[in-house]
């Protein structure tokens, strides 16, 4: 969904049309992997940060257009809710510095962006949900002005039939019934991109859905929504539920759900996409006028635009990625489970933790995979999402733990591995994973601080609780651009 879309109507010409055309293009990517015409030689990664903008109340800042027009700078783009941008950092390989190069980066780009947003009275957040944020402030009117967003919120709620319904059950409980899909627009994550070759794509994004669960428990950053303190990553469940297609009689059919983690490891990055297309109707039925079997037989590389549109409105947390540079094509995963934040250098140990993880595991002689059922990986994964860093997880050889013990006993030094692999060096490697491993002897992550220092304001001062969750984020602004990691964090007497 990151391309611009104009189109309002649709027939059913153009649902017919558009359905032929997707599949055509899953043939020609079909013999596209056999011809083995990838680029994977030197592979890249990648790395996009959502954010929140609020003003000098540290409520949500209505003014991403406004904002992008003072940044003037094209790496940050328009998201779903006015009060949302996002950085796209430019790709790069991870030996040599990579993974400070990109930290380097992201904080210059957005300590200038925090100063010039600061002249129309806008200030930047990273955090996976705004915690101020109020019923009043996820209403239709709230949709970014591209168009693109007001189409998709029109065809989510076309093929759902109905108003949305959000239940979270957590700490506390929160029920509420939606008109549009802004609730998603709470939603604020980190994206992590990491090129593969045909081949090593199924290892490398199973090995990413085995660790999503570890992955979320130490990185969790968004317990409260709507004034609620819920779950340790509450945008998991948010997610899910703000996008959701299905009324309650698809649901009991079994219908599954556009925001997905899978039912099963793969072989080959062709049965994701192929699920994409036997699965899921299309929400965008957009055809552009490349043939790409022609494209193909030419001798060119196809855009396959209907494959990859379709593929962008189905939101794995590990997506697969088709995509093309300098006419040469590409495989990527992209990681979706992480929450924005806290500060920059945990989001950079938060990847560094990946990326280790996933070079090892993708290397094993032995797989994960063929250890460790399917179901168990989701129930992991739905276990950090509800508990963080308390949650217990299932781990082959190991079998239930405490996920802090199974960081530090068994992951961290195999992310160290990985990293080798990379090719960081060892001072890199030993400040970033430095960081999850202080982070895990604490005990705390960036969900666990902000619950903590919400309830020294709520439970023993005069505060109400909006107030109470006002002063937390003030501190919390104030921390994030220190860029300390979260783990050394005080909390205000």
């Amino acid at each position: 969904m990151g391309e611009d879309v104009a189109k309002h109507e649709f027939t059913r010409e153009d649902r017919t049309r558009y359905r032929t055309k997707v599949r055509r293009c899953l043939d020609v990517f079909a013999r596209m992997l056999r011809e083995a015409r990838f680029d994977f030689e030197r592979p890249m990664t990648g790395l996009e940060i959502e954010i929140n903008l609020i003003d000098e109340h540290g409520d949500p800042a209505m003014k991403n257009h406004e904002a992008l027009e003072v940044i003037d700078d094209p790496d940050f783009v328009t998201e779903l809710g006015q009060w949302n941008i996002e950085i796209n950092v430019a790709p790069r390989r991870l030996a040599g510095g990579g993974i400070t190069s990109f930290e380097e980066t992201v904080r210059r780009s957005l300590n200038s962006a925090e100063e010039k947003a600061r002249e129309i009275g806008a200030h930047m957040v990273i955090n996976g949900i705004l915690p101020t944020l109020r019923t009043k402030h996820v209403t239709p009117d709230q949709l970014s002005g591209n168009p693109r967003y007001a189409l998709l919120n029109e065809q989510v709620l076309a093929a759902r039939g109905e108003d949305l319904q959000i239940s979270i059950d957590g700490v506390e409980r929160l029920h509420l019934t939606a008109s549009s899909i802004v609730p998603e627009a709470a939603c604020t994550s980190t994206q992590l991109h990491l090129q593969v070759s045909p081949e090593q794509f199924p290892a490398y994004w199973n090995a990413a859905q085995a660790i999503a669960g570890v992955q979320v428990a130490v990185g969790a950053n968004s317990p409260f929504f709507l004034g609620k303190e819920l779950w340790r990553e509450t945008r998991i469940a948010l997610f899910q539920q703000a996008t959701d297609t299905r009324g309650d009689e698809l649901k009991a059919q079994g219908v599954r759900p556009r925001v997905w983690f899978g039912e099963r490891w793969i072989n080959s990055i062709f049965d994701l996409f192929e699920e994409n297309v036997r699965y899921f109707p299309a929400l965008l039925p957009i055809c552009d006028d490349e043939d790409p079997l022609a494209v193909l037989d030419h001798g060119d590389t196809p855009g396959l635009s209907e494959l990859k549109l379709h593929n962008g409105t189905i939101y794995r947390w590990n997506r697969p990625v088709y995509d093309v540079v300098r006419d040469r094509p590409h495989l990527r995963v992209e990681n979706r489970v992480l929450p924005a934040g806290p500060t920059i250098v945990d989001t950079l140990a938060n990847a560094a933790l990946y990326f280790g993880l996933v070079r090892a595991l993708a290397e094993d002689e032995r797989p994960l995979w063929s250890q460790m059922s399917f179901q168990a990986a989701e129930e992991n994964f739905n276990a950090a999402s509800r508990n963080g860093m308390d949650a217990q997880m299932y781990w082959p050889g190991v079998g239930t733990v405490p996920v802090i013990e199974l960081v530090l006993r068994r992951l961290l030094p195999l992310a160290h591995e990985g990293l080798i692999r990379w090719g960081v060096d060892s001072a890199e490697r030993d400040r970033l994973l430095g960081v999850i491993e202080q982070r895990c002897l604490a005990g705390v992550n960036g969900a666990s601080w902000q619950a903590r220092e919400f309830h020294r304001h709520y439970d023993h001062t005069h505060l109400d609780r909006a107030d109470a969750l006002r002063a937390m984020l003030r501190s919390y602004v104030e921390l994030m651009h220190a860029n300390e990691p979260v783990h050394t964090w005080p909390v205000t007497p």
